[in-house]
């Protein structure tokens, strides 16, 4: 996951969600998003 730019983190996590995919899958895009204080951000924007 680290190899992924913020925008493209951001993208893949709103995808997945969007395709309701997996919850364990979308909970590694969640938290590699916590990690790089990304996460609040995102869900204040939503």
């Amino acid at each position: 996951m680290e190899y992924l730019s913020n925008e493209l983190l951001i993208e893949s996590y709103q995808k997945a969600k969007a395709l309701q995919l997996n919850q364990d899958f979308i909970q590694l895009f969640e938290k590699e998003l916590k990690k790089r204080k990304l996460f609040k951000a995102l869900k204040e924007s939503s």
